[in-house]
């Protein structure tokens, strides 16, 4: 949890970063303050964790009044500093993006920690929940990136991401099978002590549905950050373009891997 928040704030500010590129300025502390709120709100069950907090459905609900707050803080933020016409519903718009895209998004990699929360194999569930996701997306992009770079030929989307190819789309697809096979039928039984409760071949249809999320998360940061003419989201994590970079492909992929959880495609469901 301290690790996720961390990275929340540094990603929220390099959401800032990237819209002052263009001279456009959503208030700052709106975006980090909301972001935390929504953060804190997904993480509720870990400091109270009684069973009208930690279900599944609770959980989402105390996110959604989360991100309403987000936007009223939002809003009550322009109103302070309103001077003129022609910024205000720009600016609001941009905070109240900001705070989905960091804390909405990212409110699903806490959910996954606390997958089957109650239970007595609760605390197994929720790190193989949230490592699941993980190796998938990040096998994916590793699988893409080296497939892509020896054997690519299609452009995928120039416009976006002119060094994506379909080659490469295909063999992130295949990697994320094979870390997702690792995951459920190798590592999981570790953890659990036992099988992993899934639908039959659901190891294999999570991979089909988590990796193509992510790579539509790491497209769309390509796409901000074409549209703000910036080539990395920061100057200070070198060699990675910042941490929204790292975490694109998560940022979309976490909540398509809660849904295979909560749906017993992988796991035993709600």
């Amino acid at each position: 949890m301290p690790l996720v928040f961390a990275l929340a704030i540094l990603a929220a500010e390099e959401v800032l970063d990237l819209l002052r590129a263009k001279h456009l300025r959503p208030i700052g502390w709106t975006c980090h303050l909301g972001t935390l709120i929504v953060m804190l709100a997904a993480s509720l069950p870990i400091w109270w964790p009684s069973s009208e907090v930690s279900s599944q459905a609770n959980q989402a609900e105390w996110t959604l009044y989360a991100l309403a707050f987000g936007v009223v803080l939002a809003i009550v933020g322009e109103m302070r500093r309103y001077e003129k016409p022609g910024q205000s519903m720009i600016h609001l718009g941009l905070t109240v993006f900001s705070i989905f895209y960091v804390g909405g998004l990212l409110s699903f990699v806490i959910r996954l920690r606390l997958v089957q929360q109650g239970t007595p194999e609760g605390n197994a569930y929720g790190m193989l929940a949230l490592l699941s996701m993980i190796v998938v997306v990040k096998i994916s992009d590793i699988g893409a990136y080296f497939i892509g770079s020896n054997f690519g030929r299609t452009k995928l989307v120039p416009r976006l991401s002119p060094g994506k190819t379909l080659e490469g789309t295909l063999g992130g697809l295949a990697t994320s099978c094979l870390g997702s096979y690792i995951v459920f039928v190798w590592i999981g039984p570790w953890l659990l002590g036992g099988p992993v409760a899934s639908m039959p071949w659901g190891w294999l249809l999570f991979a089909l549905l988590v990796s193509p999320a992510g790579m539509i998360g790491d497209l769309a940061e390509s796409m901000f950050k074409r549209d703000m003419e910036t080539k990395d989201s920061s100057k200070w994590l070198i060699g990675l373009g910042g941490v929204l970079d790292v975490l694109d492909s998560m940022l979309l992929g976490a909540p398509m891997a809660l849904l295979c959880w909560e749906l017993g495609i992988v796991g035993p469901g709600r």
